[in-house]
């Protein structure tokens, strides 16, 4: 395993390495996940931990989050839970996360809402079923922001899918975590009662973690609720369930039954502080540069590593001997060969003799193997099969001996000498060089650099012990899964997962599942012992889901009667990743063939973290075509992982993991600090992490929402590359919260004033400002349905923001307000009845549509704000249902009627106009007044000018806007701009003039013309460098080539407009 990197062991090409490890009935490496090399992965987060403690301080503060806080409102009325709020209560100046989320999830939760069976109640229903399982988190914690992205992510898919009619069952659950929970709770007992596990029966130790399960397990689910998970309660499976755990031994015994799992002794990763077998996901790699002392668990002083021991063994029959080194000196005890490659000169007249042990005297042949790299170290590596992954190999293909030297609880075992025995593995290490130093064998020492594994889970080294376990065989499975990708029959997304899929698969080793812990499904199977057997040495074994059953198997198999049989049940438990690998499954109650697993399996789609793409994801696509005879899914979605805005993992080993509560309500600095204080990290992680916070969170966290924390997360890009997620972002989205709530605001008290509201269908908007906003409207709900369909949770966010900040708000809005806010008991506007009528119908569509289309992402407000929002529905409009989120998800089919490309292309010339005439007016420091201004324009450009004229010029906040073409034949009828007018160019074609009145500051237009000059030569001359690169012609596409001609030309204008603009002002 790990002394293969960088020591004298058996030095094998990568091509060679590959092949003879394939047969390895150890788990596969998690190294092969990631390409880069774990060096660089530690000296990256070296440098990110650096730049944490070293940054300034003051500087870092500077780009901290910066907020204010906002008065906590909360909801006044009595509202006994599962009761909807009464949404007739005043309407609040501004948003407020407690009082718009209060009371809202009790009454979807009592009323069903989420329950596959309100399907049929739905008018809009379709005979589609959409099913899914939440990645069931540990038991042992409490969420992180990373579970946060995937309730954000998959409740938007869940919500959407129900409001388009599908079927939809979003089943929850939490998983026993076997190693965690019990080291969890072996400490709890341990601080509490003095006592470790083995003080207790194992029934008794079982009760205490059921009763911290129970507590726990019911913090999480609050969680989940609080993030506004539209999960059916009324299904929640835990992994232990009775109805789970019989499941997980049905899974076994056929699996046994079909020879897909069989016991073997082989090599497996133990930790020797929980001892145990571990998941190779449960082990981290810790690169060492060289001579490092480390503190182990169970060690009171630190221990050595990253030294290189080169000593002799001494050649049986000649005065030569063979030099070997090794970064575990404590292992040669266990070695029982010194092997050779065949050509290696050196050694040709070695070969088939014997090296004499010296502290065994056993007799060790030198064997050849055409693996062995003459070029490193002395070409001689020493053998030690049980405790070396490669040398296991190696004892196959040589039958040689397996000698065992380190126990399962890290002490030297009886086989090393009464010297050494039971003592423990590091302090024998020493005592093993002092003895080759006594023998004069020792050699040399030097600084090695290696990789070093150590359990995630106690923080203890990894110790690669021989074993007698249960493995699964991959190599059939595997393949059916790869096929199943290649055959179109499951599709991954994002797509390039599928080359990451098919090589892993491609090399995967058999599957130890056995744990030696008491946490967890124990092994339904047991130990035969027959009447009157002989062979004591060879074991027999049965399975069944009981005793009773396993023994009516032994008795049919061996012929013989069941009661003269013994059985003795594996102590052992199932890896987590076994049961957890049925949970698409075994969730809707399988074995048994029930209404829900013909309902809704296979899953439609499974969705998490791209990190579990092994040991989760391909489990179950094996587990479940092997077990059902179907894929457990159709689809795979990954998303990217949460990082911290220095790139680092949250994890809780690094102390940077937020609680997604504590950004929904708000915390404060100290409390982060004490969070840190409270987690078992070392001192400089310690020390990394509170000097984060404090960088970062000078203030704390500020109060958010669960609405902003899921939109802010479903803004990400999911499918591509890591996410570094900023409270700053979530912040932002609080704000886009307010600005919804202001919206409302406008549109309740516009729809107060008696206004009648026209049904969808029946409105026909003439004016070219309200065709626009409802063409609009169409291409955002067709760009969300688009957008949903491809799982781009960043594009329909995206599109939702623009669409009701700089369309609804910045312009619609702005627009209506003269038409529609009545001043002195009268609108102020030339607008007549019928033009307010459509305006404020087209209004409440605009927000009653963009509601339904947020409510996937933010379930809280759009409930609240839509409630509001029915007292106003027109009376022909369709009897809606009691909640938004059994609404109907709007559908462009619906609103192709509102469809007008047209006045969509012409507008976006009067955003510019707008755009230009503002900036002239601030120029001229126009503040409040509203000037006259020119339009020079293309005839075309003058027709859209006019039909748009009355929004250029509320808008552009001017009195009014001559048009002036001189290339039309009726230019003679229009007034030209007057003279020495102050310019903004629109475009090659349209400028705008405001002729400059008496009392401007000249000085101040001069300062900022030249300003403006400046930044026009600069922008021109990094253009132009681009353009007169050599290869710009060849590699520049003619489309892109063609916009630069047109970006260099309008800079060229506009250049030389502001210049003869400096002319005329300087002349003055």
């Amino acid at each position: 395993m790990w002394r293969v990197s960088g020591v004298q062991r058996l030095r094998l090409t990568r091509r060679q390495a590959a092949r003879l490890c394939s047969s390895n009935p150890a788990e596969p490496s998690s190294s092969s996940s990631s390409s880069r090399p774990h060096a660089e992965k530690q000296r990256r987060r070296r440098a990110r931990e650096e730049a944490i403690l070293s940054g300034p301080h003051n500087g870092a503060a500077d780009k901290a989050v910066k907020w204010s806080e906002k008065q906590r409102v909360l909801y006044p009325a009595q509202t006994p839970p599962g009761t909807k709020k009464d949404t007739t209560l005043p309407f609040l100046p501004s948003y407020s996360p407690d009082y718009v989320e209060s009371s809202w999830y009790e009454w979807w939760e009592e009323e069903g809402f989420f329950s596959p069976q309100q399907h049929e109640q739905l008018p809009h229903a379709v005979d589609q079923t959409f099913s899914l399982c939440i990645p069931p988190p540990n038991v042992t914690g409490t969420l992180h922001l990373g579970h946060a992205m995937t309730v954000a992510v998959e409740d938007a898919l869940v919500r959407w899918r129900r409001m388009q009619g599908y079927r939809v069952l979003w089943v929850p659950g939490c998983d026993h975590a076997g190693i965690a929970t019990q080291t969890v709770v072996e400490r709890r007992l341990l601080m509490e009662t003095g006592k470790r596990r083995k003080d207790f029966t194992r029934e008794e130790f079982l009760q205490e973690v059921w009763k911290w399960k129970n507590n726990k397990g019911a913090e999480i689910y609050q969680q989940l609720r609080k993030l506004g998970a539209s999960l059916d309660w009324t299904r929640t499976c835990f992994t232990m369930d009775p109805g789970f755990n019989r499941a997980v031994n049905e899974a076994f015994i056929r699996l046994c039954d079909s020879g897909l799992i069989y016991r073997s002794e082989g090599l497996v990763n133990w930790s020797c502080a929980l001892e145990s077998a571990i998941s190779d996901i449960e082990v981290d790699s810790q690169e060492l540069s060289g001579q490092t002392m480390l503190s182990v668990p169970g060690y009171d002083s630190q221990v050595e590593f990253g030294t290189m021991i080169t000593f002799a063994y001494p050649i049986e029959g000649h005065d030569s001997e063979m030099a070997v080194s090794t970064t575990r000196p404590e292992t040669m005890l266990g070695d029982v060969a010194v092997v050779v490659h065949p050509d290696d000169p050196r050694y040709q007249a070695l070969h088939g003799k014997q090296c004499r042990h010296p502290f065994t005297s056993r007799l060790l042949p030198i064997i050849t193997d055409p693996l062995v790299d003459m070029e490193v170290g002395t070409g001689a590596v020493k053998v030690t099969p049980a405790h070396d992954h490669t040398d296991f190999q190696l004892s196959q293909r040589h039958s040689l001996p397996r000698i065992t030297v380190i126990g399962g609880d890290g002490r030297m075992t009886p086989s090393c000498g009464q010297w050494l025995e039971g003592v423990k593995r590091f302090e024998a290490r020493q005592l093993v060089v002092d003895a080759l130093v006594e023998k004069r064998l020792f050699r040399g020492k030097k600084s090695h650099a290696m990789t070093l594994p150590v359990c995630s889970r106690s923080g203890d080294i990894i110790e690669p012990l021989l074993k007698k376990q249960w493995f699964v065989r991959c190599g059939e499975m595997a393949k059916k899964a790869v096929q199943a990708v290649e055959d179109g029959q499951l599709q991954i997304i994002p797509h390039f997962y599928t080359k990451t899929w098919k090589n892993w698969l491609s090399n995967l080793s058999d599957w130890c599942i056995s744990r030696q812990l008491w946490w967890g499904h124990q092994i339904p199977a047991y130990q035969l012992e027959l009447p009157n057997s002989t062979n004591s040495l060879e074991e027999q074994w049965v399975w069944g889901h009981s005793e009773d059953e396993a023994r009516q198997r032994a008795a049919v198999k061996y012929g013989v009667k069941p009661e003269s049989l013994t059985l003795t049940r594996d102590p052992d438990v199932l890896d987590t990743w076994f049961s957890s690998a049925l949970f698409p499954f075994a969730m809707l109650g399988w074995p048994a063939q029930t209404t829900d697993l013909q309902q809704f399996y296979p899953n439609s789609i499974l969705e998490t973290g791209s990190d579990l793409i092994f040991f989760w994801v391909a489990r179950m696509v094996m587990l479940g075509t092997e077990l059902t005879g179907r894929l457990p899914f159709k689809q795979v979605l990954f998303h990217s992982l949460v990082r911290d805005k220095y790139g680092r993992k949250m994890s809780k080993s690094l102390g940077n993991v937020i609680d997604p509560l504590d950004v929904i309500h708000g915390v404060s600095l100290e409390r982060l600090q004490e969070k840190v204080m409270e987690g078992n990290l070392d001192s400089r992680e310690r020390l990394v992490a509170m000097e984060a916070q404090r960088k970062d969170f000078p203030k704390g966290i500020p109060q958010c929402g669960t609405d902003a924390l899921r939109f802010a997360l479903c803004l990400q890009k999911i499918q591509g590359e890591d996410i570094c997620l900023s409270i700053s972002e979530v912040l932002s989205c609080r704000h886009f919260c307010n600005k919804m709530w202001q919206t409302l605001r406008f549109t309740l008290g516009v729809l107060g004033d008696n206004t009648t509201v026209e049904s969808l269908e029946k409105i026909s908007p003439v004016s070219s400002m309200d065709r626009w906003m409802c063409s609009r409207l169409y291409s955002t709900v067709l760009q969300c349905e688009q957008a949903f369909e491809a799982y781009e949770l960043h594009a329909v966010t995206s599109a939702l923001y623009f669409f009701w900040v700089h369309n609804l708000c910045d312009v619609y809005m702005e627009y209506v307000k003269p038409v529609l806010v009545k001043q002195d008991g009268r609108a102020v506007a030339h607008a007549d009845a019928q033009s307010r009528c459509v305006a404020a119908s087209v209004l409440y569509h605009c927000v009653s549509v963009s509601l339904a289309l947020l409510a996937p992402f933010m379930p809280f407000i759009t409930e609240e704000l839509w409630q509001r929002l029915q007292a106003f529905r027109p009376p022909a409009a369709a009897a809606a249902h009691t909640s938004l989120c059994l609404q109907s998800y709007p559908c462009s089919l619906q609103l192709a009627h509102w469809h007008f490309p047209e006045e969509e292309r012409d507008f976006l010339l009067i955003q510019e106009v707008i755009r230009v005439a503002r900036s002239l007016r601030a120029q001229c420091g126009l503040t409040k007044e509203k000037p006259v201004m020119w339009a020079l324009c293309s005839p075309s450009q003058a027709q859209i000018l006019q039909r748009f004229s009355s929004a250029a010029e509320t808008l552009g906040r001017t009195s009014h806007l001559h048009i002036y073409c001189p290339d039309s034949p009726t230019s003679a009828q229009s007034t030209p701009p007057p003279e020495g007018s102050l310019i903004g160019v629109v475009d090659l074609t349209c400028q705008l003039h405001l002729h400059i009145q008496g009392g401007v500051n000249v000085d101040k237009q001069i300062a900022q013309l030249s300003q403006r000059r400046d930044k026009l030569v600069s922008k021109l001359e990094e253009i132009l460098r681009r353009i007169q690169s050599p290869d710009y012609l060849t590699k520049v596409p003619a489309h892109i080539r063609q916009q630069m001609d047109s970006k260099v030309a309008a800079l060229q204008q506009e250049l030389t407009i502001t210049e003869d603009q400096l002319k005329v002002l300087t002349s003055q």
